[in-house]
């Protein structure tokens, strides 16, 4: 649904926990509009509670956006500001799922958060709670050495062990931009 064209963009993957630590969250808030400012192309499933969030604010701007559905496309409700984005050419909503597929499952959210790690030319997952269906997909991309930012701190110490790289906000978009896909 939408522009098969954004799909060219490089495209920076957005995967984060339904729970979020709130010092994740402010400095995930910042990062976005700074994205948005910026003109990057996010792709995510924004599902979580920080996502959700963070579609709202990378919807006011004017840069695409790819929605990575975990479930079919046919029925998919989305509010009235997608709908206008979908229309405008600033919005791709991409499903792997069968147009019959009208529920969101934890096996289909791993799914979905896969496929966002396989548009994107690097990942920003915020906070992933070890164990979670985010951390799971952020374990999978790693494995695959894609790049994955995450933002410093204690919160994070499990995902960086794993290989992410620790980046303060400011300098998402300089490492996204030097990033060689």
């Amino acid at each position: 649904m939408g522009d098969p064209a954004i799909l060219r963009h490089r495209l920076l993957g957005f995967i984060c926990s339904i729970q979020c630590p709130g010092s994740i969250v402010i400095k995930t808030l910042d990062a976005i509009r700074m994205l948005r400012d910026a003109g990057v192309t996010v792709v995510g499933g924004f599902h979580s509670p920080m996502e959700k969030e963070c579609l709202d604010i990378l919807l006011r701007g004017n840069q695409p956006v790819i929605l990575c559905a975990a479930k079919g496309l046919v029925g998919l409700r989305i509010g009235q500001t997608p709908r206008e984005a979908v229309k405008d050419g600033r919005l791709l909503i991409v499903s792997p799922f069968a147009a019959n597929v009208r529920r969101t499952t934890p096996a289909r959210a791993i799914q979905r958060n896969d496929l966002v790690a396989a548009l994107a030319d690097a990942l920003l997952v915020p906070y992933v709670a070890p164990g979670g269906k985010a951390w799971t997909a952020a374990r999978n991309a790693l494995a695959r050495r894609q790049t994955v930012y995450t933002f410093a701190g204690e919160e994070n110490s499990s995902l960086i062990s794993s290989g992410a790289k620790p980046i303060e906000a400011r300098a998402i978009i300089n490492a996204f931009e030097s990033h060689a896909p």
